[in-house]
């Protein structure tokens, strides 16, 4: 194709970028084309078509303009590590590397307010999802047992998952495996020796990582057959000798690769504030059983903002670690540099007992150069945190549906009338071209992976799924490498504003929740217009390797949630947990029930 060459873009060198409110640098909105699945896939593997529309749908999406064509000084950056920083952060305790994960949880238990300081200090919610600290007062009070909420928990998932509803939460649980589970966890209570504060409650994996007894199928039909599950990820053994009740496996985007949640073998997951829109993905499940209230916390992955999105749309908290905060050994591989394995939690409290559990190198892995430090946030101490920085890019932040924009400029002002805190006007330059970029790494990196099983699984993806490999199989490595040039220049533009400030703040997503079209949920979906707009705020998390939370901070005019996020410098999640915690705080008593809801540790 270089008779039709187009000219891309001169990015100018690092240090000669104003990233102050008074830049001159353009904001470019995404320019995305919407396509029809089906058809499309036929097109896309012709072998005579295929090349040409390739050709073409990377120009329509400036791929050659951004990246491909393009001219930067900048080195290749190709794993976002960052050396470990102490930035002194306010009001924290800092995690001995030698402990186990029970006793990361028994400090961060020390890290919650009290029940008298939340009286005090919180007006009264008019909802609010019950807690890991509820669930362990009610076991150890003998209200209620573990077996008891199995037993409630699969009730619920036995009627969800039929019609009317078809929540579609789960693609694997096994009934006999929890109740065995809560029968020990319901025998130790007895005993009156619980292993932690998570003994007996119930937590959800995203099919994306390894939990016995189950197959993982990153959502396909097949996958499990050629990859067989011998051991718990990391992450979910931490939690199980925490004593959680580890109740199977929730639904994804196919190989997640889409934004929307929609799976063509196992349905939807549902919003459980309305079961006709989107849960959001890749993390769809996990985020719409914590919502339901069948769980406080549950596991996903992040490779694009697929704990972030989900959480945003379904109303609750989730939180992405720093790069290489979590271990992440026993979660498929299918974007090794872009993903990390994040939390989806009711509250801000539950998100941080969760981080706990499963945060830390793993002590055989630890070399003299990485050795990092956890800190914890001390949240009855929040209030006291002073001189905190917001940075915000205006044209960015409003570059969203009327109603997010409105509900997150009002939340942010909230926050600094309450705490005083201020808010600098930044630029941050070339948000479009890191997308893309973002875009063709996590692309890249899942088609690697592919590979190594041949094409013989091809036909048994969901057509949205054939698409998005077809498209990340056309990438070349001269456009890799000019991604992770791109990744180096802009994890220094993000440098240099956490120099000045301590968070960049933003909506979580562009849009709230949409419908769930019929025809999406036979042939799974890839709505590039809405997903752009649903990735908008997540790709420097990933991209960058940088920890985000996201906090529910109101509705829009149908009553769906909508989501701020606080990204933050590397190993800074103490800070962002007191943030979304203050955050939570002056939200917390609009919070509103969704209309699919399970309490499952109610009084008989």
């Amino acid at each position: 194709m270089g008779l039709f060459k187009s000219k891309g873009v001169v990015y100018r060198p690092v240090k000669d970028v104003n990233l102050g409110s008074d830049s001159t640098e353009f904001y470019l909105q995404a320019n995305v084309k919407g396509i029809l699945v089906k058809i499309f896939t036929w097109f896309l593997e012709s072998p005579i078509l295929g090349s040409l529309l390739f050709y073409i749908l990377k120009g329509n999406n400036l791929i050659h303009k951004l990246i491909t064509n393009a001219e930067l000084e900048e080195s290749p950056l190709f794993v976002p590590s960052h050396h470990f920083e102490d930035h002194k952060e306010q009001e924290v305790k800092c995690l001995d590397s030698a402990l186990t994960p029970q006793e990361q949880v028994q400090l961060a238990i020390e890290c919650l307010p009290t029940s008298s300081e939340k009286a005090h200090n919180e007006t009264n919610p008019s909802f609010s999802r019950w807690t890991i600290m509820d669930y362990s007062r009610a076991y150890s009070s003998g209200d209620i047992t573990p077996l008891m909420v199995a037993e409630r928990f699969i009730a619920a998932i036995n009627e969800s998952s039929k019609p009317p509803l078809r929540m579609g939460f789960f693609i694997n649980y096994n009934a006999e495996d929890i109740l065995r589970q809560a029968n020990e966890s319901t025998l130790r209570y007895q005993k009156g020796t619980p292993i932690s504060v998570l003994d007996g409650v119930p937590v959800a994996i995203k099919d994306e990582m390894d939990c016995l007894p189950y197959p993982t199928t990153g959502g396909t039909k097949w996958l499990h057959k050629e990859r067989l599950c011998t051991d718990d990820a990391c992450c979910v053994k931490r939690l199980r000798l925490c004593g959680a009740i580890l109740v199977g496996k929730t639904n994804m985007h196919e190989l997640g690769v889409g934004t929307s949640g929609i799976n063509p073998h196992y349905g939807a997951a549902r919003n459980p504030y309305d079961i006709n829109k989107i849960s959001g993905g890749s993390s769809s499940g996990s985020a719409a059983v914590v919502s339901a209230g069948l769980c406080p916390v549950a596991l996903g992955v992040d490779g694009g903002g697929s704990v972030r999105m989900p959480a945003s749309l379904c109303g609750v908290v989730g939180l992405k670690p720093t790069f290489g905060r979590v271990p992440h050994s026993g979660v498929l591989p299918l974007n090794w540099t872009v993903g990390m394995v994040g939390i989806l939690a009711g509250t801000v409290e539950d998100a941080l007992i969760t981080y706990a559990a499963i945060g830390g190198e793993i002590s055989s892995h630890q070399s003299s150069n990485m050795l990092t430090k956890i800190n914890l946030p001390l949240l009855p101490l929040t209030k006291s945190i002073c001189d905190i920085k917001l940075a915000k890019y205006g044209k960015w932040f409003d570059d969203c549906s009327d109603d997010v924009r409105l509900c997150c400029s009002h939340a942010m002002r909230k926050l600094q009338d309450h705490y005083g805190w201020k808010t600098i006007d930044v630029t941050i330059p070339d948000i479009e071209a890191m997308r893309l970029a973002h875009y063709l790494t996590i692309g890249s990196e899942c088609s690697t992976w592919f590979d190594s099983f041949g094409e013989k699984h091809f036909a048994e993806f969901g057509w949205d799924a054939r698409v998005a490999l077809n498209i990340y199989g056309a990438f070349s490595g001269k456009e890799y490498i000019k991604a992770q040039k791109l990744r180096n220049r802009q994890l220094q533009f993000h440098m240099k504003i956490f120099a000045e400030a301590d968070v960049i703040v933003s909506p979580t997503t562009g849009v709230t929740a949409y419908s769930i079209q019929d025809d999406a949920l036979k042939t799974g979906e890839l709505d590039y217009v809405n997903g752009a707009a649903l990735v908008r705020y997540s790709i420097s998390g990933n991209f960058l390797g940088l920890p985000a939370v996201t906090v529910p901070v109101g509705y829009d005019k149908l009553g769906l949630p909508i989501g701020l996020q606080f990204i933050g410098r590397p190993w800074a999640e103490a800070t962002l947990i007191h943030l979304a915690f203050a955050m939570q705080a002056i939200c917390l008593s609009e919070y509103r029930k969704p209309k699919i809801f399970y309490d499952l540790i109610k009084k008989s």
